[in-house]
């Protein structure tokens, strides 16, 4: 991938993925498809999810299939795809971005899953952008920043960096499924936490949520829908420049919609 002088600079995001019937809810996905919208075309996309945990370091596998990770949905959910163009290229210079020292694994069969797959197919419907998945070998915020902060010269190819995860995400301690259900007390109290710092560009606060956040462990029994905020950090110009709150003080089924974009 090369640089041209119409390549323009991408943002870096953290977007909210909610569940596959996200894609039936014409506010949320609506919300999606005109913020993808405002956006310059991308080169290629590469996203972290929060449905791939792994170490070392890994990567998904373009043409192959996705990856159904969800039960319990219409069965037209498990029919769908999203065949984008091979991002190979891609693969190889993240790959090389990474310390000698740790291990990069390309996978050969991994495609993409629904913390990606989802909010792409509503986003870019017309799937003709290169998409690479990576995954998360660590929740240590630092060590995610450091990563981002790795990748963060993509950016300036036209790639965009999304971090696909869940402001809040104590599916639980829910006592509603509708999408409309009243946010309990600990997912409002993450939330508001969460967009305070932000709206500061207070890292090291948002990277001490388990000891200082109101709400936890409640908004986040397992951590892995907040950590992909990190990649998405450390991937900005700055990290301790606020960055645009594009979705705030949203919920869907009582969880944090809240996704930003960083310059």
């Amino acid at each position: 991938m090369t640089t041209t002088p119409d390549t323009q600079r991408m943002p870096a995001l953290y977007i909210g993925h909610g569940a596959p019937p996200l894609l039936d809810d014409p506010l949320w996905s609506g919300q999606l498809a005109a913020w993808a919208r405002d956006l310059p075309r991308p080169t290629a996309i590469l996203i972290v999810s929060a449905h791939w945990e792994s170490a070392p370091l890994s990567l998904s596998a373009s043409g192959a299939p996705l990856v159904y990770d969800f039960g319990g949905f219409e069965q037209k959910y498990y029919e769908m795809t999203y065949e984008t163009p091979d991002a190979t290229a891609l693969a190889r210079q993240v790959a090389a971005m990474m310390p000698r020292t740790e291990p990069v694994h390309q996978h050969h069969a991994r495609g993409l899953d629904h913390g990606a797959w989802v909010p792409l197919k509503i986003m870019y419907p017309d799937a003709d952008i290169p998409v690479l998945q990576m995954s998360m070998p660590t929740h240590d915020p630092g060590q995610l920043m450091e990563i981002g902060r790795r990748l963060r010269p993509l950016r300036d190819e036209g790639v965009l960096i999304i971090g696909s995860g869940f402001l809040t995400h104590g599916l639980p301690f829910l006592t509603s499924w509708q999408v409309d259900a009243t946010a309990p007390g600990w997912s409002k109290d993450f939330d508001a936490w969460a967009g305070e710092a932000l709206a500061r560009g207070d890292v090291d606060t948002l990277a001490s949520y388990r000891d200082v956040a109101p709400g936890m462990p409640y908004a986040h029994p397992t951590v892995e829908h907040y950590s992909p905020l990190f990649v998405t950090l450390g991937a900005a110009t700055d990290a301790g420049t606020p960055g645009e709150q594009v979705i705030r003080d949203e919920f869907w089924m009582g969880l944090s919609k809240r996704s930003l974009q960083v310059t």
